[in-house]
Order: C-alpha cells, then structure tokens, then sequence
C-alpha cells in the first residue's frame, strides 16, 4: 500500500463482510469526508458462515478481533490507523468486544443512523435485505432508546430477493423491491435502511414516503467525522 498523501486527513479503516458494502461506504466518505484516507478489508465469508450457523460462536468473535487487529497494524504502520468502521450490521456483539479493547473509535455500522432516528421520534421502520441481521438490530435500536429512557415502536422490513439480486447484477431489481417494500410503511418519524448495501435504494425508498430516510453509511462518516474533527 502507498503511502498516506500529505495533508489527507484522518487514516479510517472499513470492515466489510459483503462485498456490495464497499462502493456505498466509499460514496459516503467521498460525499461527507474527502478528505479521510479510507482503506477496506474485506472477509465474504463471515455473513455465509453467520447465515449456516445461525448465531455468532466464539470463533467468529474471534476473527473480529484478528480483523482489527490487521487493521490498526496494517503492513506495519500500527498507530497510524485512527479509527474502525464495521460495515457488516448483523455482528454486533462482536463488534462491540472490539470497541471494548481499542482505545481508538469503533464504530457499529448502524450505531449512528439509529442515534439520528431516535432524535427524529420514536416511530421508527427499519429495513433490511440479510434477514439474519433483523433481529440483532431490532434489539440493539430497543436498547438504544432505553439507553434514552424512552421507548420505541419498530416497524421491521424484510425486503426478500433484494440481496440476491443485487449480487447478480440486477441493481435495478434491489432497488424495485426496496421501494415496493416500504411503499405501505405508513407514518413513521424515520426510515432506516439498515445495511450499507441498502444505500443505494435511498431515493427510491424516499419517493414512497414522506418520512425522512436515513442510510447507515451516510450517518456513519457524519459521526466518525464529528468524533474526530478538532473542537
């Protein structure tokens, strides 16, 4: 790997367990933060292995912690990686036991949409194409409110066929089925779009309601940023 230019701010790297997260998180740091050194790692075999055994074992929170430790010591430049952002939503437990050892930011890839719709209200509708990441983010947005001392109502959106068909090619057909999913969605304060991949849907998503509509990579640079920005 090169050497970081000078004058480019901040060394930020992304972990990624779907290769469909990259180019969205790549956007969102090209629109919110130019300026960050963005790197990627990349392992598809975590959603395929999570989706076989069904629950996170120890051997996957594992490989979590070997990721970042890879990442904050990348071809030997330890201390220069200056933050982590997972892209991968259905590993939160994992994602956490990091955060607990590194002294640097480690972010969870829907920690800061979540936080941006509980500001909205407490009507909320996620959406999702990984269907064994729905339930993890229900509870993790539940505890995030209580952490608030509130409560929330979650309207919960499976959109099925969307993933598969965004890893074929048919991004056109993601799209389709992400907007026909939440065209009945109702009144909501927000809509989350709860993977990275689901990004690209915004518009689409945004012409069926009149909620605000949120995407976690978006929201994720935003508060990366605001964390790492000089005060």
């Amino acid at each position: 790997m090169s050497e970081k230019p000078a004058g480019v701010g901040p060394r930020i790297a992304l972990i990624h367990a779907l290769e469909d997260s990259v180019l969205p998180a790549r956007a969102a740091f090209a629109e919110e933060w130019p300026e960050a050194f963005a790197f990627d790692l990349l392992d598809t075999s975590l959603a395929i292995d999570l989706a076989e055994v069904g629950t996170l074992d120890t051997a996957m929170m594992d490989r979590f912690q070997t990721l970042a430790d890879y990442a904050v010591g990348l071809d030997g430049k330890a201390g220069q990686t200056q933050a982590i952002l997972f892209t991968c939503s259905a590993f939160g437990p994992a994602i956490d036991a990091v955060k607990a050892r590194l002294s640097l930011p480690v972010l969870r890839p829907n920690e800061s949409a979540f936080e941006e719709a509980l500001d909205r209200g407490s009507r909320l509708a996620l959406v999702v194409t990984f269907g064994p990441s729905l339930a993890a983010l229900e509870a993790e947005l539940h505890a995030m409110a209580a952490a608030r001392g509130r409560e929330v109502t979650v309207t919960p959106i499976f959109v099925e066929g969307a993933l598969a068909a965004l890893k074929a090619g048919d991004g056109a057909t993601h799209d389709r089925l992400a907007r026909e999913a939440c065209r009945g969605v109702g009144e909501v304060d927000a809509v989350i779009l709860g993977q990275f991949s689901l990004a690209r849907a915004a518009a689409q998503v945004q012409s069926v309601t009149s909620a605000p509509v949120l995407t976690t990579p978006g929201c994720a640079v935003r508060a990366l940023r605001g964390k790492m920005s000089p005060r």
